[in-house]
């Protein structure tokens, strides 16, 4: 289980480093699809969290 949270880590990072070059080469179609990948990788991750707390109760 540790491995899909790290997948999930790794790939919201390079969504963020996606921001600033996206900002950096002035593509904001780039920046708006990073940013949008960072709220969906990060609130898919906690919903995982979630459930694999709620299981170990």
């Amino acid at each position: 289980m540790n491995i899909i949270f790290f997948i999930i880590a790794f790939l919201t990072a390079l969504a963020i480093c996606g921001i600033g070059i996206a900002i950096g080469e002035k593509s904001w179609i780039i920046a708006a699809i990073s940013i949008v990948s960072v709220f969906i990788l990060m609130g898919y991750g906690f919903s995982l969290k979630k459930k694999q707390r709620e299981r170990s109760e």
